[in-house]
């Protein structure tokens, strides 16, 4: 793929959305289409131009997604070419054998660790290593007894489901710390000189930035009858536990304060930008992407919002009663300006944010869930009970702050 096809659609991705600021802005805050004069035709026809426009958006945004992985491919292709010549060009054949057979759920995994199978032999059970992708998606379920009468339906208690992780690039990292050199100095004088001139000096300096990987844990008490219900413990383990660390580091990557031992979230970085709503809430979200294309020289690919603050801009109409982004009978797109709108009650109320996910973050593993299971906690050996604990470890860098930007007062 010509990396000028990608730059091509970007171009036309970015005038597309200035041509449609330019509505709005001509419609002004109360929203009035018979203002505008880059459109042609009655309030009904401008709002119908105004939809296939958003619509468009839409599927150049896609297609700008689709470019950039397959850009991302070849890269990664033409790396692997690189160490193949390194290596001399001898390519190590994979046998059959090697081939990976279906991943196993966690809760598998753990009923086959040494720490679970170490606990039936009567010893307490050592520490188990699984590793267990932060992307993976778990449905909701508890623990229970052996089934007897009861149907297999379980229905899951109401909590906030896990979206922010889910934009966020992930790595792995066997360190403490994610180490990386920031470009903090970039003077460019390149310019033309006459001839046997002196040549204008550029300048060019590196900081070493550091983001320590940080633990985050949760445990549960449990009866060793519990236990013995092996599939029971799986269930749970497969839709609780891993759960609830992941939905704790959905919401760390948004609002953490970066105060030892919680990650820095985007919104308490220091270094993004903001800008404060006065006036029109679709214009604000333009200006925000705007400052992070501007000040920021990145690209937005999201919008992140609190699902009533989305509210108000689906349900907005023009004075005469038109819905602006589709009537209710249309599926419409959730996207704003061409960019996705990922709504979460994690995201502040009143609060929007918009930045270059894919290019400016990125969530470190340091390792998948470690499982313990021990019953030295309290009196839980004389009672029976044993006690589960579960952890991650990651590391949250955030290369460039400036590619985020918040929009407050929304």
């Amino acid at each position: 793929m010509s990396l000028a096809i990608l730059v091509d659609k970007r171009k036309e991705f970015e005038a597309k959305q200035d041509k449609l600021h330019t509505v709005f802005k001509e419609a002004g805050s109360d929203i009035d289409f018979s203002k505008v004069t880059v459109l042609e035709g009655d309030d009904k026809a401008k709002v119908e131009a105004v939809q296939k426009m958003n619509r468009e958006l839409d599927a150049l945004g896609k297609e700008i997604a689709g470019l950039v992985e397959l850009e991302n491919i070849s890269k990664a292709d033409t790396a692997r070419e690189n160490a193949l010549e390194a290596l001399g060009g001898v390519s190590i054949p994979v046998l059959p054998s090697q081939l990976k057979a279906e991943p196993k759920s966690f809760g598998e995994m753990f009923t086959e660790s040494k720490a679970f199978t170490d606990y039936h032999g009567g010893n307490v059970g050592p520490v188990a290593e699984l590793d267990i992708p932060l992307k993976a998606v778990f449905s909701t379920t508890a623990g229970w007894a052996p089934e007897t009468i009861r149907t297999g339906l379980m229905v899951p208690f109401a909590t906030r489901s896990i979206k922010v992780v889910d934009i966020i690039p992930s790595g792995v990292t066997n360190q403490a710390a994610i180490v990386y050199m920031e470009e903090t100095t970039f003077t460019n004088t390149a310019a033309e000189v006459d001839e046997a001139g002196a040549k204008p000096e550029a300048a060019l300096a590196l900081t070493e930035r550091s983001v320590t990987v940080r633990k985050i844990a949760v445990w549960i008490p449990v009866t060793s009858e519990q236990l013995e219900d092996v599939v029971g413990i799986q269930s749970y383990l497969n839709n609780r536990l891993t759960f609830m660390l992941r939905q704790r580091l959905d919401q760390a990557l948004l609002t953490g304060t970066g105060v030892a031992p919680i990650l820095m979230g985007l919104l308490n970085v220091v270094g993004h930008q903001t800008f404060v709503l006065a006036g029109d809430q679709y214009d604000a979200v333009y200006q925000a992407i705007k400052q992070v294309r501007v000040t920021g020289l990145a690209d937005a690919d999201n919008v992140v919002m609190h699902p009533n603050d989305w509210q108000q801009l689906r349900l907005a109409r023009t004075d005469t009663g038109l819905y602006i982004l589709g009537n209710p009978s249309e599926p419409g797109p959730e996207r704003i300006w061409g960019l996705p709108v990922l709504q979460t009650v994690c995201e502040t109320e009143n609060t929007v944010l918009v930045g270059d996910f894919a290019n400016y973050c990125q969530l470190y593993t340091k390792k998948g869930v470690e499982v313990q299971i021990s019953d030295s906690h309290d009196t839980y050996f004389i009672y029976n009970k044993l006690a589960v604990r579960a952890e991650i470890r990651v590391a949250f860098p955030i290369y460039r702050p400036a590619a985020f930007c918040t929009v407050t007062g929304f």
